[in-house]
């Protein structure tokens, strides 16, 4: 007998527990509700493509080499709009990417946008009438920075060294 009041006791309190999160999130939607948002398992947030591969890492006593051609190094405005991953001490390798191919969802690019250079994720990949785009958006950012299309973006980011 104690046993299945022990399981009627069990089952009402964990459809009360889900019912108050479910009600309590669509009734203030925009509140932080840490039950639902530990919950959610929507793929939004990507990681950039693994464009470094194990071949090319050579580590030695002394130093790390990592064979990439074309590279060059990044430096970061001190905006906030992509920490934690980086910010103005940050150290970023970089190159420049040669098609759209190369591109993709979660990856770090440097684009042109009104004569400034911005770092953003790419947070979408698309085609339209004219052809493929992107959308970026700062990780700390509320909007993305609209569509952007391969000719103003000026570098991809591969590597950031803390």
């Amino acid at each position: 007998m104690n046993f299945n009041k022990l399981l009627v006791f069990s089952l009402i309190f964990l459809f009360g527990f889900f019912s108050a999160n479910f009600f309590s999130y669509y009734l203030a939607y925009g509140l932080e509700n840490p039950f639902v948002n530990n919950f959610n398992f929507s793929d939004t947030n990507h990681a950039p493509f693994d464009f470094i591969k194990e071949n090319q890492i050579q580590i030695y006593d002394d130093k790390v080499v990592i064979n990439v051609d074309g590279a060059s190094l990044s430096k970061y405005a001190p905006t906030g709009s992509m920490k934690p991953v980086l910010d103005e001490n940050s150290n970023g390798i970089r190159i420049v990417p040669k098609n759209e191919d190369e591109i993709h969802v979660g990856d770090i690019i440097t684009f042109e946008q009104d004569g400034n250079l911005i770092i953003h994720r790419v947070i979408e990949k698309g085609t339209d009438k004219e052809g493929i785009y992107f959308i970026a958006k700062g990780d700390n950012n509320t909007i993305s920075d609209g569509k952007i299309r391969f000719k103003d973006i000026k570098y991809l980011t591969i590597m950031i060294v803390w």
